[in-house]
């Protein structure tokens, strides 16, 4: 690539309207942006043209939980349907910015994207577009890739690569009418595959995708936003079913299996000895030295290897289902989502016990909040009856438990509370606003997702370093400990983001560079400059002795890591855990039995006991003396099913051999 300064840049660059006669605009549209299925902004766009070119100006917004996102971009294209200007200026998440022009003339583009200024030579499958915003590129880019005869891939600028997949067609019916739209798989534009349906002329009705934040984002042509409940459920279960098809080194489930030879870890006595491990029907039915392998047995022989219970995630949010064969492939067997779509984790999770989708188990926590400016998702209680009507809802269509988030007033968090303990379930989330978490805990509360929900309750310093001899303090840990709360620390999340951008990222982690290049460009400039990272510090070193005092305590800590790197942040919040004084093999319990018993679960899953469930993985080295050999995975089991990791990495675009 050859560089050039800007001014230079500029001067090729010429954004004057093209319009027709009497100024008016040729056409326009309107996109509904949505988040967690929440009407949350609008995309506008505009068409002025002259002699067949044509201009399209956009303005896109939203608020996200009471944060402003706005967007303004502009795409020209000539009489022959090729890009030639490309302008985007604002945000495409509360935590991420986009600054983007780019011009194309004989071949040549000519770039400016955030501090870099270039010029890159490019072929006539080369499209301006940076991200999953706004909706209109990519209802450009899908009539550009028609118009250029469906190419295999697409060259996209400032960077980057993508493919669009006819995928089929689905029939609606909408105000009484049948409709059909077909649909595409577009991958390389986010990590993984967006969803998009068009109709016949090629203009978009729905994309399903993430914004640059990893939350789930839809963005419907108005007119089709009373489908959008079915465009999701339908979503999750399209692609599941393209992980399912592919899954061909998936093993039979009823052939059973011997694992041989292995250091096989007792989670509740945290020590480890050499056994065979028999499968038969999707249980473990024998631990034992020699063990026989029936007729038509698969062997692993695990001979230097140690074989311990699947991991749980307690604090996952599964935005996509890319994340089902990210998590297998981490050795996570289950995960606690907490907080979703009804629709798509319910699809998800069907779509994954019926053999028709990859990935853990998954238990569901109905989020639930109240009406407001930062309030998120659809389901919302202000009165008791909403309060009880949400909980019922989520217990009929078998949710197993409610989380609560950040708008819930005291009233209605106690009417939840009341309700879904008559109904069985249990109740964790977030503190409303205006309450601190022993209101919260006394207004019904079981559970706390995030650390520093319980920070508040403590004397801290200007830098937030915890005073662990004050009174305060005592109090909180005691009171905790007596109530008793379930805590989900989630530090990993917080010392992701706080990171130094100027550290290698890879001493946090280690397989970053296997990351799909989507992901590696998301998290490289996830952080904060080093003069921040460093007052951060003291904040986050108190956090990780909370961690083990509570532990030491009795409180009962179970891992969750709120997103972070897809299935690898698991093993980043057990080796926090262990940096703070936990021995690897307290850290593990967090991940395995704990979780198991506090979700109910501990006679099913959670250790391996002869009768449980054959849900277990194989890593390189020993993790009880090490615990980083947990990210060392080889075998995955999951319910008596045999997954080999690299096949699930690869299956979601990671680079691993």
């Amino acid at each position: 690539m050859k560089k050039l300064t800007l001014f230079t840049l500029l001067i090729f660059i010429s954004f004057t309207p093209v319009v027709l006669a009497g100024g008016m605009p040729a056409d326009s549209g309107v996109f509904i942006l949505h988040k967690f299925q929440q009407r949350i902004g609008r995309e506008v766009y505009r068409v002025s043209g002259e002699n067949g070119a044509m201009r399209y100006d956009v303005d896109f917004k939203f608020v996200d939980r009471g944060s402003p996102v706005p967007l303004t971009a502009m795409i020209r294209l000539n009489a022959a349907f090729e890009p030639v200007d490309f302008f985007a200026e604002g945000k495409t998440s509360r935590l991420s910015q986009i600054k983007d022009s780019i011009h194309i003339e004989n071949g040549t583009a000519f770039v400016s994207a955030a501090d870099t200024v270039f010029t890159q030579k490019v072929d006539k499958n080369t499209f301006p577009i940076d991200g999953y915003s706004p909706a209109t590129a990519q209802e450009l880019l899908l009539k550009f890739w028609k118009k250029r005869g469906q190419p295999a891939h697409i060259t996209t600028l400032p960077a980057g690569d993508l493919q669009i997949l006819k995928d089929g067609t689905d029939q609606f019916t909408l105000a009484g009418k049948k409709v059909t739209l077909t649909r595409y798989m577009v991958s390389g534009l986010i990590w993984g595959n967006e969803m998009l349906w068009a109709d016949g002329d090629d203009n978009l009705a729905c994309i399903l995708t993430i914004d640059a934040e990893g939350d789930k984002t839809e963005m419907v042509r108005e007119v089709y936003e009373p489908l959008l409940d079915e465009f999701i459920s339908r979503g999750a279960a399209y692609g599941m079913a393209a992980f399912a098809k592919t899954m061909t080194q998936t093993e039979n489930a009823n052939v059973p299996v011997l694992i041989r030879g292995g250091q096989v870890i007792d989670i509740i006595n945290g020590v480890a000895a050499q056994n065979d491990v028999l499968i038969e029907n999707r249980r473990i039915s024998k631990i034992g030295k020699n063990l026989t392998a029936p007729k038509n047995a698969k062997v692993i022989d695990a001979t230097g290897k140690t074989v311990l219970p699947g991991l749980w995630d307690m604090h996952a949010h599964f935005e996509q289902t890319e994340w089902g064969p990210a998590y297998l492939a981490a050795g996570v067997t289950t995960v606690r989502d907490c907080g979703n779509e009804i629709g798509f984790i319910a699809a998800t999770q069907k779509a994954i016990d019926t053999g028709k989708g990859v990935g853990p188990k998954i238990l569901m926590a109905g989020i639930i909040d109240g009406k407001g400016p930062i309030a998120l998702g659809v389901i919302q209680a202000n009165t008791p009856d909403e309060a009880i009507k949400a909980v019922r809802n989520y217990k009929e269509k078998g949710f197993d438990q409610i989380k609560i988030y950040s708008s819930i007033k005291p009233e209605i968090l106690k009417v939840i509370s009341d309700e879904a303990h008559r109904l069985g379930l249990t109740v964790t989330g977030h503190v409303p606003q205006g309450m601190n978490l022993r209101q919260a805990a006394g207004l019904g509360m079981d559970m706390v997702n995030h650390l520093p929900y319980v920070t508040q309750l403590m004397k801290r310093d200007t830098l937030r370093r915890i005073d662990f001899a004050d009174t305060a303090s005592i109090s909180a840990i005691e009171f905790v400990k007596q109530k008793p709360l379930v805590v989900d620390p989630t530090i990993g999340v917080y010392t992701l983001w706080s990171r130094s951008l100027s550290e290698d990222i890879t001493l946090s982690e280690p397989a970053f560079y296997t990351l799909p290049l989507t992901l590696q460009s998301q998290f490289k400039s996830t952080g904060v400059d080093s003069a921040t990272a460093r007052r951060y510090k003291p904040a986050l070193e108190s956090m990780g002795m909370l961690v083990k005092k509570l532990y030491d305590q009795g409180v009962p800590i179970v891992a969750g890591t709120d997103m972070g790197f897809p299935g690898y942040s698991l093993p980043r919040e057990l080796e926090l855990y262990v940096e703070a004084g936990l021995t690897p093999a307290q850290a593990l319990k967090t991940a395995t039995i704990t979780p198991a018993e506090i979700m109910g679960k501990d006679k099913q899953t959670g250790s391996i006991v002869e009768g449980k469930d054959a849900d277990l993985i194989i890593v390189d080295g020993n993790p009880l003396t090490r615990i980083r050999d947990v990210r060392n995975v080889k075998v995955v089991v999951k319910g008596g099913v045999v997954y080999d990791p690299g096949v699930l990495h690869r299956m979601v675009g990671f680079n691993v051999k």
